[in-house]
């Protein structure tokens, strides 16, 4: 079975990211100059502009910000997942992360303690996908 629903574009700046997501890890973007924490990433720290960066693993825990439930699907691989739940989770070392609430989640509610959970939809792609706890 093929997976047909949009995939990431790995390139040079996120690679580290997918490649922890694949061996079960959540990550960030680290500034060696600052310590800012950030995701997604990007090339440079919005903060110093330095371009010293480096990926560390996080603990995959945070706190339920907002929610959508999907009843339409955008593009035909989610058909067959509707209603679906995208979600905002801000982790607990601070960085916002647009993901899918996945599991129970009928008491979901803003605040929530939610945790990782890993998806690997293809050999190269792992997503990280959140429930509740």
């Amino acid at each position: 079975m093929s997976y047909n629903k949009p995939l990431p574009k790995i390139d040079p700046v996120n690679q580290g990211f997918w490649d922890n997501a694949k061996a079960g890890k959540l990550s960030v973007q680290n500034c060696k100059a600052c310590g800012d924490k950030r995701y997604p990433a990007s090339p440079v720290c919005p903060k110093c502009l330095s371009s010293d960066q480096e990926w560390v693993t996080v603990s995959g825990k945070g706190t339920l910000e907002s929610w959508v439930d999907f009843h339409r699907a955008y593009w035909d691989g989610f058909k067959g997942d509707l209603p679906y739940r995208v979600c905002l989770v801000k982790l607990a070392e601070g960085p916002v992360m647009v993901s899918n609430l996945v599991g129970p989640s009928d008491n979901a509610k803003v605040g929530a303690a939610v945790a990782v959970v890993f998806d690997a939809v293809t050999e190269d792609v792992t997503l990280p996908k959140f429930k509740m706890v």
